[in-house]
């Protein structure tokens, strides 16, 4: 089986944190470990028909883990793969700007005059 496209995993990633509620969902599970999406709107602003629904999405973008728990209980946990994946996809990204910028700074530079008598 081949492995996900890393821009394609990095555009997901993306999509799914451009959400604030996402973004702050994310983030209680990463302080307070796996939860339900009750126990995390009793923690966060946002319903739990609203949190229902942004973990799905999260889900579908791998970062988050729904797990069986007790009395069919679904508890979610963070996964980092493909934030790491996206991180590694910027990286790339910013390597390949980095010579070429670096260059036309240098050019920019080298088109400065001297200020001379006028």
């Amino acid at each position: 089986m081949a492995s996900p496209d890393p821009e394609a995993v990095a555009e997901e990633v993306f999509a799914a944190l451009a959400d604030p509620n996402r973004r702050q969902i994310l983030s209680a599970l990463a302080a307070g470990g796996p939860a339900t999406a009750t126990d995390l709107a009793g923690r966060l602003p946002i319903t739990r028909q609203g949190i229902a629904k942004h973990l799905a999405l999260l889900s579908e973008a791998g970062l988050v883990v729904a797990e069986p728990g007790e009395r069919r209980r679904v508890r979610y946990r963070v996964d980092s793969a493909p934030m790491k994946v996206a991180q590694q996809f910027l990286a790339a990204m910013a390597r390949d700007w980095d010579g070429p910028l670096a260059a036309l700074q240098q050019h920019l530079g080298n088109q400065r005059k001297p200020a001379g008598p006028g």
